[in-house]
């Protein structure tokens, strides 16, 4: 079995050495340079996620990544995620399919509904058509994955009649993923349409997701889909030793967590919190390489995924610790989770 490894990012905001906040721009440009060092590293993915905020100021991933794809040749790029509900799906198929071209067919997309909602009022959509927009916008970008002219009808954006959409791809359609945090019905989506599942697991026991796996395989079976393939999407942060890891993540995971938990309804973490989810059983990737390989290995076995992304970094790291983060997953934590689960 082939397994690839991924680094995520949400273009969170840096600090410098005396914890103070760099601008956004700064902020944009180390991420570039990130996503070209990741390649340097031996990383397999680089993906950039949708955000609209200051403390993740990355509302145009795309435009991020085919600065990336002028400087790499192998490494993956694509979205983690683009928030399709408040977009327009034949933008975003020619934003990628233009990554694509520039990269020589490495781009991918993630699609999610949104569960940071910021886009939605920025772009004038309403919360209560939450479902509506994903469903028909998800349906239309499955028909244009397709190739050829299209033709769509729907209630969220102007029907299309036999529509030819440019640039098209030169050797067929680029991989295309749906995210998931624990719907069952989303899980089941993505079969129908015949996108790739993601999912994205960042509290609890990673292992209760399992059973959205196997739904997957179900679902594709029964619409008459052949397999297709898993990832797991999770945070963490790597470093020399597990205890400078959780020095390093633990006050900017709490006030992350603390700053959009009355949005998101997550409770607010505590040390004990903390100590749980970086252990054997939560969602958090924090420690050392060997310690960060081994809950890999043990995750992609249980959820029965080929692929890992790892979020890295948080508001007020800083650039030199994010690329030691990416040094130390690229050329010791990777190697390590393909050893285990040789």
């Amino acid at each position: 079995m082939t397994y690839t490894f991924g680094l995520d990012t949400f273009g969170d905001r840096n600090s410098d050495a005396d914890g103070q906040p760099l601008s956004h721009a700064q902020t944009i440009r180390n991420v570039a340079e990130e996503g070209v060092f990741a390649e340097q590293a031996g990383v397999d993915f680089f993906g950039i996620g949708e955000h609209h905020t200051g403390y993740f100021p990355m509302p145009g991933g795309d435009v991020v990544l085919a600065a990336i794809a002028a400087r790499t040749e192998r490494i993956h790029l694509g979205s983690a995620v683009t928030v399709l509900s408040s977009d327009d799906p034949v933008r975003v198929f020619q934003r990628y399919s233009t990554l694509s071209a520039i990269s020589g067919g490495r781009a991918e997309v993630i699609l999610g509904r949104g569960s940071s909602i910021e886009s939605f009022p920025l772009f004038g959509y309403d919360l209560a058509d939450y479902e509506e927009l994903f469903e028909e916008k998800a349906t239309l970008f499955a028909e244009l994955l397709k190739g050829g002219p299209v033709t769509w009808e729907g209630k969220t954006r102007a029907s299309l009649l036999n529509q030819d959409v440019v640039p098209h791809t030169e050797s067929g359609p680029f991989p295309a993923w749906i995210g998931v945090g624990g719907n069952p019905q989303s899980v089941i989506r993505a079969a129908r349409l015949g996108f790739s599942l993601a999912l994205a697991i960042i509290g609890g026991p990673p292992a209760r997701f399992a059973t959205y796996s196997q739904l997957f395989q179900r679902a594709l079976e029964k619409f008459g889909r052949p397999p297709l393939p898993v990832l797991v999407h999770s945070p963490g942060h790597v470093a020399a030793t597990d205890e400078q890891a959780k020095a390093e993540f633990w006050p900017r995971w709490r006030d992350i967590i603390a700053l959009i938990a009355p949005e998101r309804g997550f409770a607010i973490p505590t040390e004990e919190s903390f100590d749980w989810e970086t252990g054997p059983h939560g969602a958090l990737y924090v420690g050392s390489p060997e310690t960060v390989a081994q809950k890999i290995a043990t995750n992609l076995r249980a959820l029965g995924a080929t692929r890992f992304d790892l979020k890295y970094g948080m508001p007020g790291l800083t650039h030199d610790q994010l690329m030691t983060n990416i040094e130390l997953y690229g050329h010791q934590v990777i190697p390590r989770v393909r050893e285990l689960l040789s």
